[in-house]
């Protein structure tokens, strides 16, 4: 069932009136996209908006826009303040049903490794993976099971068993898991190319769509 979200209009424009609008509670944000003659500026509650970001934040919306009544919608872009992390605007793009998008997905790992038990170490590569789909088929998460991997083996892009309608955009060779060998019987190369993709990974998270790390 797609969430519902509730928003106002706003007039509020210059920085004073912004930081009121903070103040009172409230995180202003614009609305753009499809269907929409020109953009919205909207107030909406911050505790809505975290919320919302607990749960999949790639998740479509219906969004009760005043004037324009209930419009499907995805987060586009959150602006934090770098220190204090209090969200300073956010931006919602209005989206077609009926065309594929492509968006993100996270990955929600299962199983116990053998590897692991056996005294290696679980190395996350990535955290989620970019999609196409239509808006409707998007996942919460996409299972990625673990329970098969020996020491020294990894899961790729291409071992995921995606929901129906859902395509990977990334190279299907792409590690998202591996089972490293204890530090000392590592090589430096395993090592390296490791850090090399999860160095990858961090740079697509900050880059994607309001990916929350608090």
């Amino acid at each position: 069932m797609t969430a519902e979200l509730q928003v106002q209009l706003r007039e509020a424009s210059t920085h004073g009136q912004l930081r009121r609008l903070r103040a009172s509670g409230g995180v202003p944000g614009v609305v753009y996209g499809k269907g929409l003659a020109v953009p919205s500026k909207i107030a909406i509650d911050a505790k809505a908006l975290t919320d919302m970001l607990k749960g999949n934040p790639y998740a479509v919306l219906d969004m009760e826009i005043p004037g324009a009544g209930k419009q499907p919608v995805m987060l586009a872009e959150l602006q934090r303040d770098p220190i204090s992390r209090q969200m300073l605007h956010v931006d919602f793009r209005r989206i077609d049903m009926n065309e594929k998008i492509t968006t993100s997905a996270r990955l929600d790992f299962t199983g116990v490794s053998p590897g692991e038990k056996e005294g290696g170490m679980l190395q996350l590569v990535l955290h989620e993976i970019d999609i196409e789909c239509y808006p409707k088929d998007i996942p919460d998460a996409i299972a990625a099971d673990v329970g098969g991997l020996e020491m020294g083996e990894h899961l790729t892009i291409g071992d995921l068993t995606l929901p129906a309608g859902v395509t990977a955009v990334q190279d299907p060779e792409t590690v998202i898991v591996a089972v490293l060998a204890p530090q000392k019987e590592r090589s430096e190369d395993e090592v390296e190319a490791l850090n090399d993709e999860a160095e990858e990974d961090r740079k697509h998270s900050e880059a994607a769509l309001a990916v929350e790390k608090d």
